[in-house]
């Protein structure tokens, strides 16, 4: 199989190897939050209870993911440490064991989700408009649990071994067209069929990552972008599965543990009415979006870390941790101005005909704005504690973070003061500039970079 990528980021200027990666990273990331923006700006048309569905769906799917996205990104780990030692046969291997128990885990959580979707969506007590929309749209979303799973696999073994422009274009081509699937699904065509509101949002995102999946198998299964999975390598391999099962439960846990913290803070929200909840929902949405280059940073900086710590370059990773630090707290801090300077422009974007809500969405937005740099520095040291295969240190960030802080400060503020939902606001900076201090701590003090054991995964006989 070709490799297209030798030795480009393991030696050579460490700021040209985070560019290389970043970029095409951030553009896919950009593009993947586009199904949700989407969805929010064609369904916000539809009013604000429709918009609320939407947004009680987003944590939900994201639970659900967490639980088996822990498996992808062990095998990403394994993968990278595989590249930078210039073993390609191990890389194969768990490669291939990776997809295996990622697609296997997926089909169990899709059938499970779909029928456990009323119930869980009945635990937030939510308006029987917002109900009926929110079960609509979840059920769909699961059905195409499987395919979203290959993709995001696909997406992980991809970037570990620096091939970051094929699931770009990927990306790029399903976001076109599911930016033409969802105003006829939602709305209908006239003289054709009629629109389904906002289960039709859910079916134009399920047939495009449909798409999305059947391309990333033709690729992994002909091998022509450096990673080749093999039929004769799916027979469960006892050693692979066991490491993908040590470094993928943190990575799970610290996954549902912020999935679950923010259907907690959704819980807390939803105590304010629906124009709290729609401000929430284009709030989050928002966030999501703009954070995304720190994200492409915080992937790009894991990829760096574990391939150079397989070739055993431990002050590349050192020099690659402190730039990427640098990088994401500047560029962080001025995106996070320029959002809180047009907060107000920004909220009329998704929801345009209710000026109360546009308000009360510019109030979140511009007190999670204040705290983006910090925001920063937090992904980027998850994404350097995760390239060392560091798990358990990225899983303990975020439960102090989400738990420990943010949580129990958003309930007290908002139930026990005169705040309301400005306390669940104010939660948000306080545990980002908080949590970032803590992790430059362990950054600075923990030995963190020696390898860590038994991650040296050799192909079998």
């Amino acid at each position: 199989m070709k490799n297209t990528s030798d030795k480009i980021l393991t030696q050579g200027s460490i700021l040209k190897a985070l560019v290389r990666l970043s970029i095409p990273l951030i553009l896919t990331n950009i593009l993947q939050s586009a199904y949700n923006l989407t969805d929010t700006f064609w369904v916000g048309r539809l009013g604000s209870a429709a918009v609320s569905a939407v947004s009680l769906s987003f944590p939900i799917i994201f639970i659900m993911i967490s639980l088996g996205i822990g498996i992808a990104i062990a095998g990403s780990i394994l993968v990278a440490k595989a590249k930078g030692a210039q073993d390609n046969d191990s890389l194969a291997h768990i490669a291939t064991q990776t997809v295996f128990s990622v697609v296997t885990f997926s089909v169990f959580l899709s059938i499970i989700g779909y029928f456990a979707t009323p119930y869980i969506v009945g635990v937030m007590k939510v308006e029987p408009s917002v109900y009926n929309d929110a079960v609509a749209y979840l059920k769909i979303s699961f059905l195409g649990m499987t395919p979203m799973f290959l993709f995001i696999v696909f997406q992980s073994l991809m970037k570990s071994i620096g091939e970051v422009k094929l699931p770009l274009y990927i990306v790029l081509s399903t976001v076109l067209l599911n930016l033409i699937l969802d105003p006829l699904f939602i709305f209908g065509w006239q003289g054709h069929f009629e629109g389904n509101g906002v289960k039709g949002a859910a079916i134009a995102t399920v047939f495009t990552q449909l798409l999305a999946a059947g391309i990333s198998l033709y690729f992994l299964s002909k091998g022509h972008k450096g990673i080749q999975i093999k039929l004769k390598d799916y027979a469960p391999d006892k050693a692979v599965i066991k490491t993908l099962v040590k470094l993928g439960v943190p990575v799970s846990i610290e996954q549902i543990s912020r999935s679950v913290g923010i259907f907690a803070m959704l819980f807390l929200v939803t105590g304010f009415g629906t124009m709290a909840l729609a401000s929430y929902g284009i709030g989050s949405r928002i966030l999501s979006f703009i954070i995304i280059p720190a994200f492409g940073l915080g992937m790009a900086t894991a990829t760096l870390v574990g391939q150079n710590l397989g070739a055993e370059k431990p002050e590349r990773v050192k020099k690659t941790i402190r730039l990427s630090l640098f990088i994401a707290f500047g560029v962080m801090n001025i995106l996070g101005l320029l959002i809180y300077l047009f907060a107000s422009s920004v909220a009329h974007f998704f929801i345009p005909n209710e000026p109360e809500t546009i308000k009360q969405s510019a109030v979140f937005i511009r007190h999670i704005a204040v705290s983006f740099g910090f925001m920063g520095i937090l992904i980027v040291l998850v994404g350097a504690f995760r390239g060392a295969g560091k798990t358990k240190m990225s899983m303990l960030l975020t439960i102090f973070s989400v738990w420990i802080i943010r949580f129990p400060l958003a309930y007290i503020l908002s139930e026990f003061t005169d705040m309301k939902e400005i306390g669940i606001w104010i939660s948000y900076p306080t545990t980002n500039i908080l949590t970032a201090l803590v992790g430059l701590g362990l950054l600075f003090k923990y030995q963190w970079l020696q390898n860590e054991k038994g991650l040296d995964i050799k192909k079998r006989s």
